[in-house]
């Protein structure tokens, strides 16, 4: 009997391999691209700017996808990050099997990878965003025995023409439907989307925000997703950025994470949240309430609340 949870994921490849995508092959990759006619393959990696860049392949043969696969691309990491010098700038993107999902907006069939940056010497890039995060709770894996797991609350905008059949009132759009909720078609269209490249998502509704200019409109939607391990919640973020810009750019408006868009209106929140987890099970709470773990992770997010600023609060909007 198969297991329904592999047959009802919206992950192609995971419907078609019968396993979850921590279990993913190089061979599991090939076997896919083989069996569906996948005519390319797209490299995924994340820049210093945040947005994710592209490696395009045309697929010319079992042995040219194999070595695709088996050690990646070199790419110019000077281009890539500003504090890598161009002199010794080589880099490797090399895919991480798990992260494959068929890209759903590609007009020939196609399978996107994301990435980790390796060295010419074959080590991990030490100052990847991605490796740091890795290393991190690699760290705190071996020292506690505990998992960290995060979830995100993707909060945007949607800026479009103006629109004035069925207005919503400013700082009242929450859990609003269509058709005063101009752009649940979008939400839904990237929810799937989402869901097909890996993504593991909770819901999605209207936010609070609504802002009505003159010539145009800006509607707040949120997307949140369910807790997994941190490296994968951060991979979720950056591919739902991604798949909302694609659909936003097809129906011709702008999506926007800006953290704010105009003073007296709700901004959007990069909310994550975490817990510590041991063996699958949560062990931030008891019968009795917070457990001395959940104190203690409290007291460290306080204590390094500058640095997790720092980096996660960049702009004096944020």
């Amino acid at each position: 009997m198969k297991d329904s949870r592999l047959a009802m994921n919206p992950n192609k490849l995971v419907q078609y391999l019968e396993k979850p995508p921590e279990e993913f092959t190089k061979e599991d990759l090939i076997k896919f691209i083989e069996a569906h006619n996948i005519q390319m393959v797209n490299f995924r990696f994340v820049g210093g700017d945040g947005r994710l860049k592209t490696l395009n392949f045309v697929i010319t043969g079992r042995s040219q996808l194999d070595r695709l696969l088996s050690a990646g691309e070199r790419v110019d990491g000077s281009s890539l990050f500003s504090y890598i010098d161009a002199a010794s700038s080589d880099l490797y993107a090399v895919p991480r099997y798990k992260t494959a999902f068929v890209n759903p907006f590609a007009p020939i069939p196609t399978v996107d990878i994301l990435c980790s940056y390796y060295t010419k010497d074959g080590n991990p890039l030490a100052s990847s965003p991605e490796n740091v995060l890795r290393k991190a709770h690699e760290v705190l894996k071996g020292s506690t025995g505990l998992t960290l797991e995060a979830m995100g609350e993707l909060e945007y905008y949607v800026l479009s023409g103006k629109q004035d059949l069925y207005p919503t009132k400013s700082q009242k759009g929450y859990q609003e439907s269509s058709p005063f909720c101009k752009w649940e078609t979008l939400r839904c269209e990237a929810m799937q989307a989402i869901a097909q490249a890996g993504g593991n998502i909770k819901y999605g509704h209207s936010e609070v925000g609504y802002i009505s200019g003159e010539e145009h409109d800006f509607e707040q939607n949120e997307i949140e997703f369910v807790p997994v391990p941190v490296e994968d919640a951060a991979d979720q973020i950056v591919v739902a950025r991604w798949v909302l810009r694609m659909i936003g750019y097809k129906y011709g408006v702008a999506v926007s994470f800006a953290p704010k868009i105009a003073v007296g209106h709700a901004g959007n929140g990069m909310h994550v949240h975490t817990r510590l987890t041991k063996d699958g099970k949560n062990v931030m709470v008891s019968d009795n309430g917070l457990t001395d773990i959940a104190r203690k992770a409290v007291a460290g997010y306080l204590t390094l609340a500058p640095s997790l600023t720092a980096f996660g609060n960049t702009v004096p909007l944020s």
